[in-house]
């Protein structure tokens, strides 16, 4: 019979039980998932508003961008494209995203859900795309041609409530231009179509063959027409081209066909109508050229965007102008009117800018912008709620973990800021930068209160900071020593010099008194900051030194150097404990110019960056690549390589080697097709050869994925890394909207309503949440009796309880039923308060709708009854007088005493709660 040896040998088998809970362990650590993008607000394409207009859509790079402008919070959807985003196009139901790439490729994803349904390969790249209002179709601008597609349907979309989907069923193609479509626009109606084009002219479209309709040409204009619109009533067009000019269009009888009588049929009077330009408007913008515009039909308010920066409103028909602002110093490309006509977002690609303007009240909803130039460091606040990042383009930016949003901007520094760090308390900041200078910031007054420099001109380029914020160091690539200062005073302290090579790292032990430096000397050294002697012993290394970083408990330093090598030392003794060979592990992706693959490429075969978690257990590298390892400390096995991008419009993302992209000039990405643009702002090259940033020297060149900083948030829940795309947040709570695995074959909607007639309200309520379908969570919402809802707010799962009270505030706004709705706000507050209040992170949006929704109701109330209070004195004195002159006045006492027996009836009615079960059909 064989033998158990794990009953023969105990120590055997605790051996290979800790082994596998040591493995389990890791692998709970290596669960992250992308959280979000920071960093980024906007790259090009266009914006796009919900339907309820409370949330603006933004493509940033191949990932799409959700802002959620009222309650003041951003996340990015879980889903990639391979290319940069041109075009965004949302159903006016808001349930179906519509996304498609440069290339053509298109993605149609359940917006509420953020789940991918469908992928699509369109035949050239889109310029144009939109919904019509009813929802049931979409055009698509390819090129010269235009194509109409019928939208999937979705449950709930169809009076039967049943699944029919069939995505991208091809409607009609409509072709007539002559050059590339730019703007789509359908009438309120869905039955006509207006288009734009590059070849000067607009075109109305039917959707179907409609009889006596002719497509008709809207021609006149002196360039490319940037878009065309409806009026209100659909009786006038407005057309506006590149160059600053407006055209009013109506549909008005032929000059020859003005002295016909009436005797003629309709047939012949509609033969005799036409489109005809009746009014003609120029915006006067000194040379500028008009790069985008919106117009909101219900309002009859007309945005146009400039090439300066500039834009404005006008009010339609009359031309009048409202308002002209400029708000960004580079071309808006983009820009976008929420339905409500109050909210205009502008984008401009150039500086990364992303802005909410709210014309009427002239003041800004949001106002974003990302980083200019490359990110070159990032750090952690001690909370693990604010995020700072630094990069080129001389910026310290303060971002919010929570909202997604950029709390501050720092502009004191007038070059590359290379380096920043926290001290202990959070409430300080250190950045170093090329301009010579270390900056200390108050993160309270958000202000600049201490300069550190040098006796001599230097640029910084590593920073490490004591934990308790008395000592400051700094090392630069110019000089091969450190300089440090003190904090307190100000004063230069101290020059440590031994280092053969530039210092191009420094990293403070947590427990104070020691830094650690690394130098492109290939040599580590161990000082003591408050020791009598300034000199250390160097520890060698085998190739330049890149990054160093202290494990938590000071005891141990992680090395990387430029051969790809992950070195582990002892601090007390300074020697080496471990070592990780990641040459083959950050290997990844090639350049356009390289002509091999990247497996075979050397260029990237090392770690710029490390760090460690927050118990000592793993380190976290990045470099030249688009990798991110994570290493296993004990072992030096990697545990999870985190792709950073898939985006082919980087360099450096591509694996393989494809020949049919070579030519005999080169790559075919490399390839100048500006030449051949149409238009001769667009072929005029006004790029310096030699040059690689600035405004007008900029070098046309793909940008080329790489990871500059990482770090882990302080429970090592989650970590970000700073990408050429922006800052990139992986983490461990990620919390889905809605989560198959909750599901099962019983659960429909058909099964929802039957579990509510069953009187089943908890389970009923459970059941629609895990739908997650708006109109079937407020059928099951207001059908539950006014008695039960304290009994179903007390044995709901507390995983459903901030749903709940999101629903519940966004109720108060949408239904007529407010005694209801404030009674489950109530119970709400009253079953669930104290979980609330030990989760007062987690809920903070959710309490913040409820107190603005509670508060709006009170201002309404106080509003009503104030003028309330008028007509009832009213009414009673001359009640009053009417006694006094024989009841001849307005209001009779038999009448009064009628109308007091009324209200007293319906009190009455309203304190019999038991007759109140619900406000659902079905009861």
């Amino acid at each position: 019979m064989p033998t158990d040896h794990r009953k023969s040998n105990p120590k055997v088998c605790n051996d290979i039980d800790h082994d596998i809970d040591a493995q389990v362990v890791l692998a709970m650590k290596a669960e992250f998932k992308f959280s979000n993008l920071l960093g980024t607000v906007y790259c090009r394409g266009n914006l796009l508003f919900t339907p309820d207009g409370t949330c603006l859509l933004s493509p940033v790079g191949n990932r799409v961008s959700v802002f959620d402008l009222v309650n003041n919070k951003s996340y990015t959807l879980p889903f990639a494209h391979r290319k940069n985003i041109s075009r965004l196009a949302l159903s006016p139901q808001g349930n179906l995203l519509l996304s498609i790439s440069e290339d053509g490729r298109a993605i149609l994803s359940n917006f509420p859900r953020r789940i991918t349904l469908h992928h699509f390969t369109f035949k050239s790249s889109v310029s144009a795309l939109t919904f019509s209002p009813s929802g049931h179709r979409f055009a698509v601008g390819l090129g010269r041609q235009i194509e109409v597609w019928h939208t999937p349907s979705t449950p709930g979309s169809n009076s039967s409530g049943e699944l029919e989907f069939a995505p991208f069923v091809k409607h009609r193609e409509y072709s007539g231009h002559y050059d590339a479509v730019r703007h789509i626009e359908w009438s309120g109606d869905s039955r006509f179509f207006l288009s734009s084009a590059k070849d000067l002219t607009a075109r109305i479209w039917s959707l179907d063959p409609e009889e006596g309709f002719i497509p008709t040409t809207l021609a006149g204009h002196r360039e490319g027409v940037q878009g065309a619109w409806f009026s209100r009533n659909q009786e006038t067009i407005y057309t506006v081209s590149r160059d600053g000019a407006l055209f009013q269009w109506s549909y008005v009888r032929r000059p020859g066909a003005l002295d016909k009588r009436d005797t003629i049929n309709h047939e012949e009077e509609d033969a005799d109508m036409q489109w005809r330009i009746a009014q003609r408007h120029y915006f006067m913008q000194d040379g500028a050229k008009l790069n985008c515009a919106a117009f909101h039909a219900d309002s009859g308010l007309l945005v146009v965007g400039f090439s300066t920066g500039v834009f404005g409103l006008y009010e339609m028909p009359d031309f009048n102008l409202i308002h002209t602002l400029s708000i960004s110093q580079s071309d808006i490309d983009f820009v976008a009117i929420n339905k409500a006509g109050e909210w205009l977002a502008f984008g401009a690609s150039k500086l990364g800018q992303l802005l909410v303007w709210e014309w009427q009240s002239e003041s800004y909803i949001l106002k974003q912008q990302g980083h200019f130039d490359s990110l070159n460091s990032l750090a952690y606040s001690p909370d693990g709620q604010r995020i700072v990042t630094t990069a080129d383009d001389g910026k310290v930016k303060v971002w919010d973990v929570t909202s997604g949003f950029c709390v501050v901007t720092f502009t004191e520094h007038s070059s590359g800021v290379t380096a920043c760090e926290f001290v202990n308390r959070g409430n300080v900041l250190f950045t170093a930068s090329l301009d010579g200078s270390v900056r200390a910031w108050d993160l309270i007054r958000y202000r600049n209160f201490k300069t550190f420099t040098a006796p001599s001109r230097l640029s910084f380029s590593s920073l490490a900071v004591d934990p308790s914020g008395e000592v400051v160091c700094a090392g630069s690539l110019d000089s091969f020593d450190i300089y440090i200062w003190s904090v307190q005073t100000g004063q230069f302290l101290d020059r440590l010099s031994g280092h053969e090579g530039p210092v191009s790292s420094l990293s403070f032990a947590p427990s104070g008194g020691i830094v650690v430096s690394g130098s492109w000397d290939r040599t580590v050294r161990i000082w003591s900051i408050f020791g009598r002697t300034q000199t250390s012993e160097p520890v060698q290394l085998q190739a330049d030194v890149l990054s160093i970083a202290f494990r938590p408990d000071s005891k141990q330093v992680s090395v990387s150097t430029l051969d790809g090598q992950l070195t582990f030392w002892s601090v007390e003794d300074a020697e080496q404990v471990g070592g990780v060979d990641g040459r083959r592990d950050i290997s990844g992706g090639r350049k356009l110019t390289d002509r091999r693959i990247a497996a075979n490429e050397a260029r990237t075969k090392s770690f710029a960056t490390v760090t460690y978690s927050a118990d000592g257990s793993c380190v976290l590298a990045g470099g030249t690549s688009k990798y991110i390892c994570l290493y296993d400390v004990q072992s030096g096995a990697i545990v999870k390589k985190f792709t950073v991008s898939t985006n082919l419009s980087v360099d450096g993302t591509q694996e393989f080697l494809n020949s049919k992209n070579m030519t005999e000039a080169g790559p075919v990405g490399l390839l100048d097709e500006q030449g051949e643009e149409s238009e001769l702002e667009d072929r005029i090259d006004r790029t310096l050869p030699g040059a690689s940033r600035g405004d007008l020297s900029v070098r046309k060149v793909r940008p080329e994925v790489r990871v500059s900083a990482v770090a882990f948030s302080p429970t090592s829940r989650a970590f970000c890394a700073a990408s050429t795309e922006g800052l990139l947040i992986y983490s461990l709570d990620e919390s889905l909207q809605f989560d198959p695995f909750d599901l099962n074959i019983d659960i429909t909607p058909a099964n929802t309503l039957s579990t509510l007639r069953t009187r089943n309200f908890l389970k009923a309520l459970v059941m629609a949440f895990r739908l997650n379908e708006q109109y079937l969570i407020r059928q099951v919402y207001e059908g539950i009796p006014v008695l039960d809802i304290p009994l179903v707010v007390r044995d709901l799962p507390v995983v459903y309880l901030g749903s709940l009270v999101r629903f519940v505030a966004s109720s108060v706004d949408e239904t007529p039923h407010l005694e209801f709705n404030l009674l489950w706000v109530q119970q709400l507050l009253l079953q669930h308060g104290r979980y609330i209040r030990d989760n007062m992170r987690a809920f903070a949006s959710e309490l913040r709708m409820v107190e603005k929704c509670v508060s709006r109701i009170k201002q309404d109330l106080a509003k009503l009854a104030d003028e309330n209070i008028y007509t009832l004195d009213y009414l009673l004195w001359q009640s009053t007088a009417g006694q006094q002159n024989g009841c001849s006045g307005i209001l009779s006492q038999d009448r009064l005493v009628s109308v007091e027996k009324a209200v007293d009836v319906d009190s009455d009615a309203m304190e019999d709660e038991e007759e109140w079960i619900g406000l659902g059909d079905d009861d």
